[in-house]
């Protein structure tokens, strides 16, 4: 299935070549940057145990109001349009003191869905059906029934979920691009992620965007160059058709 939502560097074009590189077995499967979760829906399940994290608490608070009040959810976004002058209006409101979580997902979704490129800052001038929209969150709701989700740091979440036989997926911010993100991620993280994946009882796989800084970093790990289409290939001509993308594993898989 689909995800409900866009999202900065989400995996939507590379997922099948992140699921065919999972080893044979595993039995919990952690998605330690989870942003639209591309790789989580990708199957009705992937492991016995399953946990989504991400540090973005507007994110996960949408993530939690899916999973534990979507009928709620959904009755608040059928008050809403996709017009510009109500983006704005909540972009203003969805952090306002006094707001339900479930007023609050309502807003960060409609802001996620009606952005330009999902990244909930700018009006995105595009038709959208909001029922369609709307009426998917009860599938989501149904995926994401035996999901644990939670909002730590990358470190404090291994720290728990960490065990032999873990399958982990990361995808951080890609190094270069982090002003993107809301949550900062320094050259130190990248460089504290490396060190904790050292470290790990479980199985890691990582994608990253292919740079020397990468690719010196994990240098005793093992590294795949894949292509991929360009997000904005049909919107802007001068932009190149592919893209040179990493998927970094374990030397154990």
């Amino acid at each position: 299935m689909n995800s409900f939502i866009g999202w900065i560097g989400g995996k939507k074009l590379l997922r099948k070549e992140i699921v065919k590189r999972f080893p044979e077995k595993f039995n919990r499967y952690i998605e330690v940057f989870g942003g639209a979760a591309w790789v989580l829906f990708s199957k009705d399940k992937l492991a016995n145990m399953e946990v989504y994290n991400d540090i973005n608490g507007d994110l996960v608070n949408l993530f939690r109001c899916v999973k534990f009040h979507c009928g709620e959810l959904q009755r608040e976004l059928s008050f809403m349009l996709n017009s510009r002058e109500l983006f704005y209006d909540f972009a203003s409101q969805y952090n306002t003191r006094g707001m339900t979580d479930i007023q609050r997902a309502a807003r960060f979704f409609m802001l996620i869905k009606t952005s330009y490129g999902s990244d909930h800052k700018s009006y995105g001038c595009v038709k959208k059906n909001i029922n369609i929209m709307v009426k998917y969150l009860a599938d989501i709701q149904k995926r994401l029934s035996g999901v644990v989700i939670e909002n730590k740091d990358f470190q404090d979440l291994l720290k728990v979920y960490d065990k032999e036989d873990a399958l982990i997926y990361l995808d951080p911010p890609y190094y270069g691009t982090e002003r993107y993100y809301q949550v900062k991620f320094s050259e130190k993280d990248h460089v504290r992620l490396c060190n904790v994946l050292k470290n790990i009882k479980g199985k890691f796989i990582l994608s990253y965007n292919d740079c020397e800084f990468i690719r010196d970093l994990y240098k005793d790990f093992n590294i795949d160059e894949v292509q991929r289409n360009h997000n904005l290939v049909g919107k802007y001509k001068n932009k190149q058709h592919t893209y040179s993308e990493l998927i970094i594993r374990s030397i154990k898989n």
